[in-house]
């Protein structure tokens, strides 16, 4: 009986990196990035370009094409994996995605720190630590309870705060607050994706903010989370204070899950489906405000 491996060919390896990289999320850091850029800058220039295409794809396969090398003993045992979720990577893509995600970066951080000023490479230098970091050893930060929730929203923010400083922006505390809102959907989302694999982290022995305080204890955390978001961008410049609610999808999508038992945690699931889409309106929000601050600025 022939139980050889089909051959990793150039079809296959692209197909696997890219659903590595998760699509549906790579608009989640590129945005962050170019909308910083831009309204600070006021014009597409070649960093621009670059920029966004690094947050866009590299960027995004390095995170999670990392995540997957490293999870994927806890992977074989989740049947979420697939699709948005992530791919269960065969073995012998491992060392092919590390370089990958390597390679696919270099470039772009060359060119970055070549335009940037000393106190974009330390942001930059941070933003690609906590992305490797997260799921690689030594640090793997995501198995140390609420820093693996801080550092996933890492992922998402610094981008802006890249693009912000990148641009040389003027930073007041209004500006603050936003980043501040911004940190606290990432920390919320991290937190109420963490639910649904409450069991299948368990039985692989992996910690999490869901692992170590419950289900339930981390669906109100992400509620709390959700709402102060809301809440701190009432007191940023108008017409910022209206982006507030774009806190209330969220909030209406993890409200059914607030009482949710260790056991049942996957159910979560479908309320994590729909903060895919939620994602999307809260995008429309965002850049309708984004464009009317530009007129309002102009």
């Amino acid at each position: 009986m022939n139980t050889a491996e089909p051959a990793l060919g150039p079809g296959r390896v692209i197909r696997e990196l890219f659903v590595s990289s998760r699509p549906v999320s790579w608009i989640n850091t590129a945005y962050p990035f170019a909308a910083a850029y831009l309204l600070t800058t006021r014009q597409v220039d070649a960093t621009f370009v670059i920029g966004t295409l690094f947050f866009l794809i590299p960027y995004n396969l390095a995170m999670y094409g990392i995540n997957d090398v490293f999870d994927y003993e806890s992977d074989l045992r989740n049947p979420r994996k697939g699709g948005a979720h992530g791919a269960v990577l065969d073995r012998r893509m491992h060392p092919i995605t590390l370089w990958a995600a390597g390679l696919s970066c270099a470039p772009f951080v060359v060119y970055l720190a070549i335009v940037g000023s000393p106190l974009s490479w330390v942001i930059l230098t941070l933003s690609l630590f906590f992305v490797v970091f997260y799921s690689a050893p030594p640090l793997r930060l995501k198995e140390r309870p609420f820093a693996d929730s801080i550092t996933s929203s890492i992922h998402f923010f610094s981008p802006a705060v890249y693009g912000l400083v990148l641009a040389g922006a003027t930073w007041t505390w209004q500006l603050g607050l936003i980043i501040v809102a911004f940190g606290l959907w990432g920390v919320a989302s991290h937190a109420f994706g963490a639910v649904q694999d409450v069991v299948a982290d368990r039985e692989a022995g992996i910690s999490s903010i869901a692992t170590a305080r419950g289900a339930r204890w981390t669906v109100w955390f992400a509620l709390v989370c959700y709402a102060l978001s809301g809440l701190v961008m009432l007191g940023t410049a108008w017409p910022g204070p209206l982006a507030a609610i774009a806190a209330i999808p969220y909030l209406v999508a993890v409200w059914p899950y607030r009482s949710i038992r260790d056991a049942d945690a996957e159910r979560a699931t479908i309320g994590w489906r729909r903060f895919l889409w939620i994602n999307q309106f809260a995008g429309f929000v965002v850049t309708l405000l984004l464009i009317w601050w530009w007129i309002l600025t102009a």
